[in-house]
């Protein structure tokens, strides 16, 4: 997460922990020494064959944070010993540009790029000489919206993007058509895998960027709340200096909902990359697959959430393993820049930054709740019976 320039490390507070906090993390430290893998600077990375009583066969499939931090020692143990053929980077375009280390070619020298894009369910293999960041995206259609939103329109909502996450060119966007030039449709990518089967790659997946939390956020709001809120300054949609008087419904939406609605989020709007995810971890000549984010807590946790759920782990062993990632925030270096940075807009960073078991427990719920199961939340995005039956075969035999 980027910080503003001008902000004082000096000046942040971390959010203190409380005893139990403090009993929390270290009883999951414990668990991180046992199932971790032995990396020097990429951290939260374990086989998902670690979670207590996994049907996962080791070798499989890997969570991990970022990947790029790798030290010698670290890509020694990826690439040579565990033999990780596939990297499924699940970061947003936001996160990527800020990324300095993103095209590192220690790390990636070896490794083909790979692009999904949400709108067709296209994928680009990116040339030698392309990087995935290289240029600025066509924002005319953002600014078209926002513009209809100036004349009255109803679509108001990407008119605030700008105003809680900073300025439009910032806010990245994965469904320009006119990117896909010479794409193919995802289905025919994970179908033509045997020819691939020896070769190196690495997928960027957004499943969840700043526009969708902004998006569905706004759609959890009444409609009374969201009229309320633009009747009283009507300028924010399109003005900076309005923004500090319109944003408290929205931030305590967001602050209010905390994880567990960034998972709901990310389960609804995250659908199309979520299914893709899967299909790659169900080709085994893609095997062994890792993946990540940033830290490897919440989009990874997610994923990996799914994937145990669905293969008869106990709800137990999931939160288990979702619990493990809160120790990552406190041991990277920029963890207080990351603090803040989140109170730079106003969100709090003890809610965002933690991994407390109820979160996935909450999240576990909510599946069965507005899905009726694991299955069939698989059915809503399009990963049917017959890809269920690959990924559990591809994971356990």
């Amino acid at each position: 997460m980027k910080t503003d320039e001008s902000l004082d490390l000096s000046a942040v507070e971390v959010p203190e922990t409380t005893e139990e906090e403090r009993e929390f993390l270290a009883r999951t430290a414990v668990l991180c020494e046992e199932r971790n893998l032995p990396l020097e600077k990429v951290k939260n990375a374990r086989d998902l064959a670690s979670v207590r009583n996994s049907p996962v066969k080791p070798g499989r499939v890997i969570r991990i944070g970022r990947v790029s931090d790798a030290t010698s020692a670290d890509l020694k143990l990826l690439f040579g010993d565990l033999g990780v053929k596939t990297l499924v980077d699940l970061r947003s375009p936001t996160e990527l540009k800020d990324d300095p280390t993103l095209e590192r070619e220690e790390v990636f020298q070896n490794f083909t790029d790979l692009v999904f894009y949400e709108n067709g369910r296209l994928v680009k293999e990116l040339g030698r000489e392309e990087k995935r960041m290289q240029k600025k995206r066509n924002r005319d259609r953002v600014l078209g919206v926002v513009d209809g939103a100036r004349r009255g329109t109803t679509d108001v909502i990407l008119g605030f993007v700008d105003n809680f996450f900073g300025s439009n060119e910032d806010v990245e966007d994965d469904d320009e058509e006119d990117e896909c030039l010479g794409c193919i449709e995802a289905e025919k990518l994970i179908q033509e895998s045997a020819w691939r089967r020896n070769r190196k790659e690495r997928h960027f997946v957004s499943i969840m960027n700043e526009l969708k939390y902004v998006r569905g956020t706004l759609s959890k709001l009444r409609k009374r709340d969201i009229a309320k809120t633009i009747l009283k300054s009507p300028s924010t949609i399109i003005s900076k200096a309005a923004r500090e008087n319109i944003k408290k419904p929205f931030l305590d939406e967001i602050n209010g909902g905390g994880l567990p609605m960034l998972n709901d989020l990310l389960l609804r709007f995250g659908a199309p990359g979520i299914k893709y995810v899967l299909d790659l971890i169900s080709d085994k000549n893609r095997h062994p697959v890792a993946f990540y984010c940033t830290a490897g807590k919440d989009r990874t946790g997610m994923i990996a959430a799914i994937i145990l759920a669905l293969l008869g782990a106990e709800d137990d062993a999931i939160v288990e393993d979702y619990s493990l990632s809160a120790n990552v925030y406190a041991e990277m270096n920029d963890h207080k820049a990351m603090v803040g940075a989140l109170s730079q807009r106003s969100l709090d960073a003890k809610t965002f930054l933690g991994a407390p078991p109820e979160v996935m427990r909450d999240t576990l719920e909510n599946i069965r709740k507005s899905y009726g199961s694991v299955e069939e939340y698989l059915d809503f995005i399009g990963f049917g019976e017959e890809s269920r039956e690959r990924l559990v075969y591809a994971l356990t035999e």
